[in-house]
């Protein structure tokens, strides 16, 4: 029986050159997700060195991280035991607080943390922070947060702007949550609430206990 050699070599030809053409496509959408995730846009308060947390009061000591979800439940109890003084310090400068909204629940998430976002470019982070946790659905990604009930949300705090109503439609910073959660998993964290003070986590006695909470922060040096 006669053989194709020519024929052979012409399929395993076809057969490298697609193999080379599938491995150099990945390489590229490697590079253009790689370059994308290092150019997104974010708030002017994130820091990248800050594991691209919201940071208000950058200069101040000590650092106090807050990892949260905004669909957590136990975030929402939190944000109404200890947020009044967290806030309080907040506002004093008495500390370098940094917001690291994850994003791992759900969707809505995903678009609550976009708008707080979209709050801190309008200096009302604070605010919007509550009032979300204020809000939170009974439930996850139920459709109850959506951008139209989202921009309420920053509209009963004040924030009435026409660039946050569009920051929130645009969907400016829904990117920028992947950075999020990428360095939250280089930080090891992998649940909310998690509350770092100078790097090292309060266990779950300190942060449902508002006596315990501040007598944390006094000792790590809040005056």
């Amino acid at each position: 029986m006669a053989t194709n050699n020519g024929g052979d070599k012409g399929t395993r030809n076809l057969v490298i050159v697609m193999v080379g053409f599938i491995v150099a496509t990945g390489v590229i959408f490697s590079v253009i997700s790689n370059r994308a995730a290092s150019n997104v846009e974010v708030p002017a308060a994130v820091s990248a060195t800050d594991g691209y947390g919201i940071v208000l009061n950058p200069s101040a000591s000590p650092k106090i991280d807050v990892y949260l979800d905004y669909q957590c439940p136990a975030c929402k109890s939190f944000e109404l035991i200890n947020g009044g003084y967290l806030n309080e310090i907040t506002v004093q400068k008495k500390a370098k607080v940094v917001y690291h909204p994850m994003t791992f629940i759900g969707r809505e998430s995903i678009l609550a943390a976009n708008a707080a976002a979209c709050s801190a470019d309008e200096n009302r982070f604070v605010d919007m922070n509550l009032a979300l946790f204020q809000s939170q659905p009974a439930g996850k990604d139920t459709g109850q947060w959506q951008n139209e009930s989202l921009i309420a949300i920053g509209n009963s705090v004040g924030i009435t702007s026409e660039s946050f109503k569009q920051c929130v439609n645009d969907g400016k910073y829904l990117n920028w949550t992947r950075n999020i959660s990428e360095e939250s998993g280089k930080a090891n964290v992998n649940s909310t609430p998690t509350i770092l003070v100078d790097g090292k986590p309060l266990d779950g006695a300190t942060r449902s206990d508002p006596v315990k909470f501040r007598a944390a922060l006094e000792a790590a040096g809040v005056k």
